[in-house]
């Protein structure tokens, strides 16, 4: 089966399919204004049910027709949890059951080492992939990789464009960081890499 996830690479940004998708049976981390966007796209290369962990008392509803886009929203679970407590032994019991690959939990408030360090093991065991969006400043050490997504502004887009974000890697337990521009292909549902001048 083909896979939905392509890259054109430019000189620029040599590493990127190093570091991307994320590495799988470990826990990820993501923060910034598109970390709802950069869980999305890794949805899309999720082969099976995706499940998206979230406090019940958040303002801020997630539409899993506002995903379409990115992937096929039947395929998207959404787990309403009481509190970050409750979202974390979901998230645990997920990962290790290795069902569903890929686990989105959003984050509110810090996560100990040993919690971090707990969702790792059940990830490493049920060989899933959970992916933390957490608020910008907040982050576990046990985290296999941290990124900061944000949109740019994008003199170069055409109408009808996606967004174009910057990816920044600013943890990485695997290889270095850095930093790529990208913009999501709607119709192909594919993530392209773009140079710093839009191209």
């Amino acid at each position: 089966m083909p896979s939905k996830f392509a890259l054109h690479i430019t000189p620029m940004t040599p590493d990127f399919t190093s570091s991307f998708p994320l590495r799988a049976a470990r826990v990820h981390e993501v923060c910034g204004p598109s970390a709802a966007s950069f869980a999305a796209v890794c949805a899309s290369t999720a082969q099976g049910t995706v499940l998206w962990i979230r406090e019940h008392w958040r303002p801020e509803g997630l539409n899993p027709l506002g995903l379409s886009p990115f992937f096929d929203p039947a395929k998207l679970l959404i787990a309403q949890v009481k509190d970050q407590t409750e979202g974390l032994a979901v998230a645990e019991e997920a990962l290790r059951d290795g069902s569903t690959p890929l686990v989105v939990l959003e984050i509110s408030q810090p996560m100990g080492l040993i919690q971090g360090r707990r969702l790792q093991l059940s990830a490493k065991t049920g060989k899933s992939t959970g992916l933390c969006l957490i608020p910008d400043g907040m982050g576990s050490n046990a985290a296999e990789s941290r990124w900061r997504a944000a949109p740019l502004f994008d003199p170069f887009s055409a109408a009808g464009d996606s967004t174009l974000q910057r990816y920044e890697l600013i943890k990485n337990k695997s290889g270095t960081l850095g930093s790529w521009h990208v913009r999501w292909d709607t119709a192909s549902r594919r993530l392209h890499l773009v140079s710093a001048t839009g191209e």
